[in-house]
């Protein structure tokens, strides 16, 4: 009974491990590959055959297709991807996600434990260099990913599962060439992957069975496509919450690796003999009719097997689907339809529910979720304060109707404003507390800057707003002058924003950093001018105290409203000060 303990034991550690690798070594690789893999997903959207080659390349590079598929589903869900967009990014994350199965492969081929101690050395070496310490970090995720291979795989070598009578008589008594075998074990495949939430562990299990020889190669690629099928249950519980294209771009996920074991169960035998031909292994082997240890040896290449399935299985199922993608997104969008209140919501209140998925656990790419979340609030701001101009265009024309709607859409605004910078503060927080690299920490401390920034500036907007409410309610009117005054300092602020929103999407772009220090000194200059002549229209008594003091609130406010939009730009550029002698644009 005690061995059969230890060996229980020796098979869920040796899972965790590699488990705990797989986690270790994605975000060692994020940390390396942070800055480019944020460039990446920054231009995956050209078409459908770049956004295929960017969900590729992300999964291949982070080793988690979770990652990227929920990812994926989050921009959708902030209106940031298109569910064409989507699609194209999920097909490629499966296909990104095949390179985990042929360094399993690798791992049970041979005796890797003479690489793994020398790589956990140079690993706590290196962890100790600041510059190489990623480096470091990825040595010891591959080095427990591998030892716990190694561990597997000699723990079912010790349990002599080939020779177990029980296990034996189980899986020989499904015919291998039956239809109903083969569904039989993509079902419990397919429960498996939804039960541990990880299709690396069912993976390494059936490498395990298919290598000691007691799993025939043709159950063991019905449970891998099972896999394909578990491994969707993630995107489509993330996108619960989320609005009809998040979960219209999940439920695309799901319908893509259905769709492909439909085509696989007609071709399946001979996909799978094609398969077996490319590693070299010979299915009508079986034990008994030839030496042991050749039957053992040709049982050692079925992980080898297995991979190959993997890859040629998603390679050839994106091939075929890539030329379907306009027709797929209108078949989805009919299947899953808006909950009833969705078509009401208010466009203005946008939540950035996106951030508070708790199955994002990539820091790296998490980055860039919060730095699209930003753009986003920017752009809202942007909006809120081409209400405050046209508020004060109905103002000066005394319309009273546009007025009162103008002066309830900034009010919500705010409080909108207030909820974004509060959920993706939050994020933010909840994303450093992950390991992160360098760049990305600067990254996040300059991010909270400019979200407290961008929320002042919806703070402007309000006082603006409730200044001219005041003016309103005392039946008083500015001046012909004074209301160009306002609309030339008011524009020259848009123009700020506008700016501002460049060099949030464009990033460091010195010609925009350029611009905006210009804008922000001629609104400078225009204030204390326009203050300045207010005090002397006020002594010769061209307007009332009360008119000239309204007047200049709303023009020191748009002049503090700019400062905020500098202090965004500030941020994002990361410069400390601002240039004092800017060279002036002709």
């Amino acid at each position: 009974m005690d061995s059969y303990v230890m060996v229980g034991l020796k098979l869920l550690g040796s899972l965790a491990m590699l488990m705990y690798g797989m986690k270790v070594m994605s975000e060692a690789l994020q940390k390396m590959a942070g800055p480019q893999l944020r460039r990446v997903l920054g231009t995956m959207t050209t078409n459908r055959f770049t956004s295929v080659l960017a969900g590729t390349f992300v999964t291949a590079t982070v080793q988690s297709s979770t990652a990227t598929t929920v990812m994926t589903v989050s921009f959708v869900n902030a209106g940031l991807l298109t569910l064409a967009q989507a699609i194209g990014i999920i097909m490629g994350a499966n296909i990104g996600t095949t390179l985990t199965a042929w360094i399993m492969s690798a791992g049970f081929s041979f005796n890797i434990t003479n690489v793994v101690w020398p790589a956990f050395f140079l690993g706590i070496i290196l962890i100790y260099n600041k510059k190489r310490r990623y480096i470091g970090d990825f040595l010891f995720g591959i080095a427990f990913l591998l030892l716990g291979l190694g561990t597997l795989r000699a723990t079912g070598v010790s349990m002599n599962l080939g020779e177990n009578k029980v296990l034996l008589d189980f899986f020989t008594s499904f015919d291998p060439l039956a239809f109903s075998t083969t569904v039989l074990f993509l079902l419990i495949g397919g429960v498996l992957t939804f039960c541990v939430q990880s299709s690396a562990a069912v993976m390494a299990i059936t490498m395990i069975l298919c290598a000691s020889g007691v799993l025939p190669i043709y159950q063991g690629i019905a449970l891998v496509m099972g896999e394909n099928i578990g491994t969707t249950i993630t995107s489509n519980i993330a996108a619960l919450g989320a609005n009809v294209n998040a979960r219209r771009a999940a439920f695309a996920h799901l319908f893509f690796n259905v769709f492909g074991v439909l085509w696989m169960l007609v071709v399946f035998h001979p996909f799978v003999d094609a398969a077996c031909a490319v590693v070299g292994y010979d299915p009508a082997m079986t034990r008994g009719s030839v030496p042991q240890s050749e039957f053992l040896a040709n049982a050692s290449l079925l992980s080898f097997v297995l991979a190959a399935f993997h890859t040629g299985f998603n390679l050839i199922n994106t091939a075929i689907l890539i030329w379907f993608i306009p027709q797929l997104e209108r078949y989805v969008c009919p299947l899953i339809k808006p909950k009833p209140d969705e078509d009401k919501q208010d466009v203005d209140a946008f939540h950035l529910k996106f951030l508070t998925s708790g199955l994002m656990k990539t820091p790296e790419i998490a980055v860039l979720q919060a730095q699209k979340a930003i753009l986003a609030f920017a752009e809202h701001e942007q909006r809120a304060f081409a209400d405050v101009q046209s508020l004060i265009e109905a103002s000066a024309r005394s319309d009273s109707e546009e007025f009162a709607k103008l002066l309830e859409k900034i009010d919500k605004s705010e409080h909108a404003s207030d909820n974004m910078e509060y959920e993706i503060a939050n994020y933010l927080s909840d994303a450093s507390d992950a390991h992160m690299s360098d760049h990305a920490k600067a990254r996040v401390r300059s991010m909270l800057r400019e979200i407290s920034e961008l929320e002042s500036v919806g703070d402007s907007c309000f006082n603006i707003s409730r200044t001219l409410k005041l003016k309103q309610n005392r039946k008083e009117s500015f001046t012909d002058e004074q209301m160009a005054n306002i609309r030339l300092i008011a524009g020259l602020v848009a123009q700020s924003i506008e700016t501002m929103i460049a060099g949030l999407k464009n990033g460091q772009d010195d010609s925009i950093w350029t611009h905006s220090v210009e804008l922000e000194k001629k609104i400078n200059d225009l204030r204390t001018e326009l203050k300045s002549k207010n005090m002397d229209d006020i002594n010769e008594h061209k307007y009332s105290f009360a008119l000239g003091t309204m007047y200049s609130s709303i023009v020191g406010e748009l002049e503090k409203l700019g400062d905020f939009v500098m202090n965004v730009m500030e941020a994002k550029f990361q410069r400390l000060e601002r240039a004092v002698e800017p060279e002036v644009i002709e």
